[in-house]
């Protein structure tokens, strides 16, 4: 399965099927807040996911700045972005990818099969001409199903064995 998908195989996905969602996870570190960002100009049908709220959770502060999200909460959120069973799930930032790609590994792990990071994210969707709109987004409730532990994971066994055979980074 790709994990990538370039500005105009989405253009083309987002003109042909209605089985796409578009998430906007802008986000900084030192900002500015992406929502704003988000409405001044989005990919059109793109909603907004906060990586603050939605993608990471609110535990004790030795947690850690974003703990993961619990199942239910990341459920929630992923049904009121309007993501139905079975939709191809494109996620882009401002560019950079880091916080595209916790969408993906989030999304991906949760139990959503095609989840895509859109190659040069934003920037490069502006920069191949492609519309823009502006506002906020509303999508229909989706229904999806979430369940953690969909991609592999390496215990410490494992780990130390791939360590001593192979390459581990």
């Amino acid at each position: 399965m790709e994990i990538l998908i370039t500005s105009a195989e989405l253009d083309h996905a987002l003109r042909t099927r209605d089985d796409v969602r578009v998430i906007d996870v802008r986000w900084s570190l030192g900002g500015p807040p992406g929502r704003p960002l988000h409405e001044a100009g989005h990919i059109p049908g793109a909603v907004y996911a906060d990586l603050d709220t939605e993608l990471a959770g609110h535990g004790a502060p030795e947690d850690g700045r974003h703990p993961l999200p619990a199942t239910a909460d990341l459920e929630r959120a992923a049904r009121g972005w309007g993501i139905r069973q079975g939709d191809t799930v494109v996620v882009h930032d401002g560019g950079g990818n880091t916080a595209a790609a916790r969408a993906w590994w989030l999304l991906r792990d949760a139990g959503i099969a095609d989840v895509r990071i859109l190659d040069g994210a934003l920037p490069a969707w502006i920069a191949a001409g492609l519309a823009l709109e502006t506002g906020s987004t509303a999508p229909a409730p989706g229904d999806v199903t979430l369940t953690r532990g969909a991609l592999p994971t390496l215990d410490e066994d494992a780990a130390a064995e791939l360590a001593r055979t192979g390459a581990l980074l």
